[in-house]
């Protein structure tokens, strides 16, 4: 059922159980799926600027303490740090975040609109890119995420940032050169730009 509906979680694949008098608790169907990779973004918000983003199949406070010394390097990290209470973040994360002088600020349970920078840049990857695309391994979909990444902060516009992208795009003179079209992220998206002389 689960590999005939790749789309279904634990709780649709219960309930279609239920329909068919099999009794099996939630948990345990759950527990026979095959677990999703985790991906982990660390988010700059005053650009929105994806500072960081790695890919695992289990997550750990040891591998999440990684990831924040990983995204600043150098003494580069910032005054607080934004994070939810995913299990993920465990003492090793916490201890980690703490030695290298940032703040905490945790959301409360089930309030997705307490970070709603990340939740954004979130939800515009799945619907942007992985939605249209069949993820082979964790391979690709690293080449999948640092391909819109690329994209996301040279080409995306963002109406908090007036418009325009991560990276400052540069306003084209008035010109009777033709706009050229340049494909990004395999196609699914485009950039226009006036042809150079």
């Amino acid at each position: 059922m689960a590999t005939a509906n790749p789309l279904w979680g634990a709780p649709r694949i219960y309930g279609e159980l239920l329909t068919l008098g099999v009794q099996v608790s939630e948990r345990t169907v759950s527990r026979l799926l095959e677990p999703h990779t985790y991906v982990m973004i660390v988010l700059s918000h005053v650009r929105r600027r994806i500072v960081h983003f790695n890919i695992t199949e289990h997550p750990t406070a040891e591998w999440t303490a990684q990831q924040v010394i990983d995204a600043f390097p150098d003494d580069t990290a910032p005054r607080w740090l934004h994070r939810d209470r995913d299990s993920a973040y465990g003492e090793t994360f916490r201890r980690r975040v703490a030695s290298m002088g940032i703040a905490e600020v945790v959301s409360a349970p089930a309030s997705p609109w307490q970070n709603p920078y990340a939740e954004r840049v979130i939800g515009s990857i799945r619907r942007e890119c992985l939605d249209h695309v069949i993820v082979l391994n964790q391979a690709h979909l690293r080449r999948v995420l640092t391909i819109y990444s690329r994209y996301y902060h040279r080409s995306r516009t963002h109406l908090g940032l007036e418009k325009d992208a991560p990276d400052p795009r540069p306003i084209s003179a008035t010109s009777t050169w033709p706009i050229i079209v340049i494909p990004e992220v395999g196609g699914l998206h485009h950039r226009y730009e006036r042809q150079a002389a």
